[in-house]
C-alpha cells in the first residue's frame, strides 16, 4: 500500500505521509500519468471539496460520451448515493455499550442454560484469543487495512421468497480503497476510509458518535456513543467478549466447514428508543456470533437492523428499511500475544419494503488488515474530538 506522497512543490523536499494509505490498484486508477496520479492524491489529502473531481477521474467510462449507471460506483446513481452506501457498509455501528474492562468471573450457574452456555463459550473464545491477561494489557490500538467492494443495483421484488427477483452482484468494477482505524477504548475511536477517491470519516469521543464525508457535512448519531462494527470482525477480542457475555446460545450451525455455536444478543428497548426520531423508529437490532467448536474463535459475525420511516401523510404510513450484514472472519494471527483476524468478507443486504414497490440491494466488501499495533504512545483524547462543523440535530 502507498504510504507516502512526494513533495509536488519541491522535488528535493520531504515526502508527505498519507493520512490513509491506499492500495496500489486504487493509486493506479487515480490518473492516466504518474504526475496526474500524484496531483490527484495531493488534492485528496488537502481538501474535501476537490475529492469529487478526483473521483470523477477514477471512473471507467462506459462510452466516449457518457457513463451508464451500471458503471457508477457500486452501481449507485449519484455521488451522494455512493457516499451513503459507503457509510452503511464502511462505518456501521453496534447498538450496545461495551465496558472498557470486561470480567469473566460472572457466575454461569445462576442463569438459564442458554445464557450459561453462552458465557462458557465466551470464556473459551477469550482463551483462544490470548487469555484475559493479554487482552486487558491492551489500552489502545491502531490498524491499517484495504478493502474491495462490489455492489448490485436496487432490484424490484415483491418479497424475499422464491418468486422474488434475485439480487446479483455486479460483474467487475470493484471499488478499491484503504482505511485507518484508531481506538483508545470501545467508546473512543476514529476511522478514515478512502474508496475510489471518496473519503468518509467516523468516530466517537465517548459522548457522541459522528460521521462526515467528502460530499456531505458532519452529522451526529442519535443516542449514546456506540462502538464501530469493524472491531467485532476479529479485530478487538475484548469488545467481542464483552458484547456476548450477555448473549444466549440458540443452537449450532456449520460455517465454512466448521461446526459452530451460535450466540444471539437482542438490543434492549431503551437503547432502541434513544436512536429514534420523530420520523424514524428503530424496531429491532439483533446480533449473532458464530464461534468455532474446534478453535473457539469467532468465524462469523452478523447483525440485522429494522427501521421504520414514517411519511408526512400519516402516522401509520411509511416504509421499512432492513439492513442485514454477515461477516466471514478468517486468517487469525498473533500480534503481541493477541490473536487477531487479518482478513474476511462482509455481505450487506439492504431491503426496502412497505411502499408501492419493494427493493433489495447487495454489497460485498472484502477486507484485509495490513498492520496492527497496540498501546500507541501519545494517543490522547484530543485525537477523537468530533468535527467543529458537526450538526448535532441530525
Amino acid at each position: 500500500m502507498r504510504k507516502l506522497c512526494p513533495n509536488l512543490d519541491d522535488e528535493d523536499g520531504l515526502e508527505t505521509v498519507l493520512e490513509v494509505p491506499v492500495p496500489e490498484e486504487m493509486f493506479t486508477k487515480m490518473g492516466s500519468s504518474a504526475t496526474g496520479r500524484w496531483r490527484n492524491m495531493h488534492a485528496l489529502m488537502k481538501a474535501h471539496a476537490v475529492v469529487t473531481a478526483v473521483a470523477a477521474d477514477m471512473r471507467t467510462p462506459a462510452s466516449s460520451s457518457s457513463m451508464s449507471n451500471v458503471n457508477m460506483h457500486l452501481q449507485s446513481k449519484s455521488d451522494n448515493e455512493f457516499v451513503a452506501l459507503l457509510k452503511i457498509v464502511g462505518s456501521p455501528l453496534i447498538p450496545f455499550h461495551v465496558p472498557h474492562e470486561f470480567c469473566l468471573s460472572r457466575p454461569i450457574n445462576v442463569t438459564s442454560i442458554e445464557a450459561s452456555t453462552a458465557k462458557y463459550i465466551v470464556q473459551q473464545y477469550v482463551a483462544a484469543c490470548g487469555g484475559p491477561a493479554a487482552l486487558n494489557a491492551v489500552n489502545s490500538m491502531y490498524a491499517v487495512g484495504q478493502v474491495r467492494m462490489q455492489g448490485s443495483g436496487m432490484v424490484a421484488g415483491e418479497d424475499e421468497g422464491i418468486t422474488a427477483t434475485p439480487v446479483r452482484l455486479g460483474k467487475g468494477n470493484f471499488e478499491v480503497g484503504g482505511f485507518v482505524l484508531w481506538q483508545k477504548n470501545p467508546n473512543l475511536w476514529f476511522l478514515e476510509l478512502v474508496v475510489s477517491g471518496f473519503k468518509i470519516s467516523a468516530g466517537s469521543d465517548g459522548k457522541v458518535a459522528w460521521n462526515q464525508s467528502s460530499t456531505q457535512p458532519s452529522q451526529a448519531h442519535r443516542g449514546p456513543p456506540r462502538p464501530l462494527r469493524r472491531f467485532f470482525q476479529g479485530l478487538d477480542p475484548r469488545c467481542t467478549a464483552s458484547l456476548f457475555l450477555d448473549a444466549v446460545c440458540i443452537g449450532e450451525q456449520t460455517v465454512a466447514d466448521q461446526e459452530c455455536f451460535v450466540l444471539k444478543v437482542e438490543t434492549p428497548a431503551d437503547i432502541l428508543k434513544a436512536q429514534c426520531s420523530a420520523n424514524t423508529e428503530v424496531i429491532h437490532h439483533t446480533v449473532w456470533g458464530y464461534f468455532s467448536q474446534r478453535t473457539g474463535l469467532l468465524v462469523k459475525f452478523g447483525d440485522t437492523k429494522l427501521v421504520r420511516v414514517r411519511s408526512a401523510r400519516g402516522k401509520n404510513d411509511g416504509v421499512f428499511w432492513e439492513t442485514s450484514m454477515e461477516s466471514i472472519i478468517d486468517d487469525y494471527m498473533y500480534v503481541d500475544s493477541v490473536n487477531i483476524a487479518h482478513g474476511g468478507r462482509t455481505l450487506t443486504t439492504l431491503y426496502r419494503y412497505g411502499g408501492a414497490v419493494n427493493h433489495r440491494r447487495k454489497i460485498e466488501e472484502k477486507w484485509r488488515i495490513e498492520e496492527v499495533d497496540f498501546n500507541i504512545c501519545g494517543l490522547s483524547l484530543e485525537s477523537f474530538l468530533p468535527p467543529s462543523d458537526m450538526n448535532s440535530d441530525h
